[in-house]
């Protein structure tokens, strides 16, 4: 277990992603792995419209939002340069003609109009953020959805701390891309737009001046955006390997203090911050760079429109006025301030790309196995069968070989051999969350391909050596087996189990909190919970590996009793290295390397004298010990 823990996280340390064939500033690693999934990234173009789409047909649900929020939109593109015009025909009207009526006609028209600009301003920002964190909301479900769908291999390939980020902060950064990056754009490109079209109305020639920056900002934006996209691809994925190192720090802190780690763990942790705060710093740099020259470029126009429309203005026989010049000028304000902001949200839209890419790959990830459409809901009675089954959680690298056994109902199987023999891989199978390579796994006479994977959950009973509590009381964890289920039958689960006197000599009871992960109970009392909770569920086929491990003799001894109340009539797996816990089991199934090496019941076994006779020799002179 702490081989596992601190392998994983020096992984995690060593897949710090500096660039190719370079060490992170600082970094004691003599190897950087390269992230295949970043690699991926990296290879996607910086903007993908498809995936703009697809971002915003969460935006469905909320049609009449979005709809408003559109015309809000559409209101303000117009509205903002045409008050410019506004003001520019006040002076080019009334105040150049010294019209007093016509100058108070023109600042009433004015005011009222940038008035109603700003209340729909409010409205704009309103819904923008409503309309954000409602798709945000929807796709956090859909994503939690879809976790729980992945099969167990998922979870053996993925970092938790890489699930939590996708879940959160990457779709956090949809957000960003839903309520700004489209509709500040869009206000943005429409004031550019409009303002233009008015200024070509106003002058021709001086706006084919400005149509010369064309070509100079659609040059500079294709520079950008590639240094631009990979900074914002990188400093994610940095993120989501510091939120998986923590993650699994924090998982494993009882490991790091127990071998005390703290400080090494402390200077890994150091590095994966170390690099993180580099693609940070990186992402400003070319950020800082690209904005500067946006805005250079607007001011440069704009002093080039005053130089070369000044020079017009004052010819001896000018072909311009000044008041042309003036409304030239204002409106070239309008057409160039917007740019710098749509710079900024470009920026935005690749951040939100680069989180939405992360959480779409995962929403788009199949399941290896689900059930086919003529899948039944079977009323189970407990007969298993494997037929020549081989299984490998890798297919090349099979851990089962040629398996095959009958379990009839009600019948207890044991499962016996050494720590890798394949005992839990045979549980897996049973439970559906594998299939196997080859062979047939039978159920009632069915192939477990056929049998709805829910329906056959809801018949099962599992108890492991160690089993998830979740926050809450013993009651709410005891519940977990039958949702919906009474406090009163969830206290007779407890009785019938003969633990409810443990239980209740906590300090309140069943209402006790157990806490994260159950931290607060010792390691029997959560599997006595367990076992209630498995007793509660009243499964069909009850599956127990090392369930009696963490439990003292006294309290297996009560126990065993109980099991054989809860395992009569079912069908029974059970998995142990206390062989004194399966003696009285119908069959005992002895594995060695994936295959079954030895059958029969207890007492059959040991006159054999072979594999399980010496395993239970050791066992005896163990517990004399």
């Amino acid at each position: 277990m702490s081989q596992s823990s601190n392998t994983n996280f020096t992984t995690a340390a060593r897949r710090t992603a500096a660039a190719p064939g370079k060490t992170a500033p600082g970094s004691f690693l003599t190897h950087i792995q390269r992230d295949p999934e970043k690699e991926l990234e990296d290879q996607q173009r910086p903007l993908d419209f498809r995936l703009i789409l697809r971002i915003f047909s969460y935006t469905k649900p909320h049609a009449a939002k979005r709809n408003w929020l559109l015309a809000a939109v559409l209101f303000r593109s117009i509205a903002m340069p045409s008050l410019v015009a506004l003001s520019s025909h006040i002076i080019g009207g009334p105040i150049s003609h010294r019209d007093i009526v016509g100058l108070f006609i023109g600042v009433g028209l004015f005011a009222t109009a940038h008035a109603l600009n700003e209340v729909v301003l409010y409205f704009r920002v309103r819904l923008s953020l409503e309309l954000g964190e409602a798709v945000v909301n929807d796709l956090r479900k859909q994503v939690f959805a879809h976790i729980h769908s992945l099969p167990m291999s998922y979870f053996n390939k993925t970092k938790l701390g890489r699930i939590i980020s996708r879940t959160m902060s990457d779709t956090d950064l949809v957000r960003v891309g839903v309520q700004d990056v489209l509709f500040v754009s869009t206000v943005g490109a429409g004031r550019m737009v409009i303002a233009g079209a008015w200024m070509l109305y106003t002058d021709a020639l001086l706006f084919a001046l400005v149509a010369l920056m064309a070509p100079i900002i659609y040059f500079m934006n294709l520079y950008f955006r590639v240094r631009l996209s990979r900074a914002h691809r990188a400093v994610q994925e940095s993120f989501s390997r510091v939120t998986a190192t923590v993650a699994e720090s924090v998982s494993g802190i009882r490991v790091t203090q127990g071998f005390v780690r703290e400080s090494v763990n402390s200077e890994m942790f150091h590095d994966l911050v170390t690099d993180h705060s580099r693609y940070n710093i990186n992402l400003s740099l070319v950020h800082n760079r690209f904005m500067p020259l946006l805005e250079f470029n607007g001011q440069f126009f704009t002093a080039l429109i005053l130089v070369f429309g000044g020079y017009l203005v004052l010819q001896p026989h000018p072909t311009h006025d000044l008041v042309t010049l003036i409304a030239f000028f204002f409106l070239s304000n309008e057409f160039f301030g917007p740019i710098p902001e749509l710079g900024n949200q470009y920026n935005q839209a690749l951040t939100a790309m680069a989180g939405a890419e992360r959480v779409f790959k995962l929403l788009d990830t199949k399941p290896e196995f689900s059930d086919p459409p003529t899948a039944i809901a079977l009323p189970i009675q407990g007969k298993v069968e494997f037929r020549r089954v081989t299984f490998g959680y890798n297919p090349t690298q099979p851990i089962l070989h040629d398996v095959s056994f009958t379990a009839n109902q009600g019948q207890t199987v044991a499962l016996v051999g050494h720590t890798g023999s394949g005992k839990s891989s045979i549980i897996n199978l049973i439970s559906k969350f594998y299939l196997p390579t080859s062979g047939t796994l039978l159920i009632d006479g069915h192939d477990i391909r056929e049998i709805q994977a829910d329906s056959l959950h809801h018949q099962m009973g599992i108890v492991l050596q160690v089993n998830y509590l979740f926050s809450g009381t013993i009651l709410d964890n005891i519940r977990v087996g039958r949702d919906g289920a009474t406090d009163q039958q969830t206290i007779e689960a407890a009785r019938k189990l003969d633990c409810l006197d443990l239980l209740e000599a906590l300090p309140e009871g069943l209402h006790t909190q157990v806490g994260e992960r159950g931290a607060s109970l010792s390691l029997g009392q959560r599997q006595l919970v367990c076992f209630a909770r498995a007793m509660l569920a009243d499964p069909r086929i009850m599956i127990l590996d090392e369930a009696t491990s963490s439990v003292d003799g006294m309290t297996e001894a009560r126990i065993q009793k109980a099991l054989s109340i809860l395992l009569k009539g079912r069908t029974s797996f059970v998995v142990a290295h206390r062989l004194s816990t399966i003696r009285h089991a119908d069959i005992v199934l002895v594995l060695d390397h994936g295959r079954i090496v030895e059958r029969g019941t207890h007492r059959q076994l040991l006159a054999t004298g072979g594999v399980y006779a010496n395993l239970y020799r050791k066992f005896i002179r163990a517990s004399e010990a």
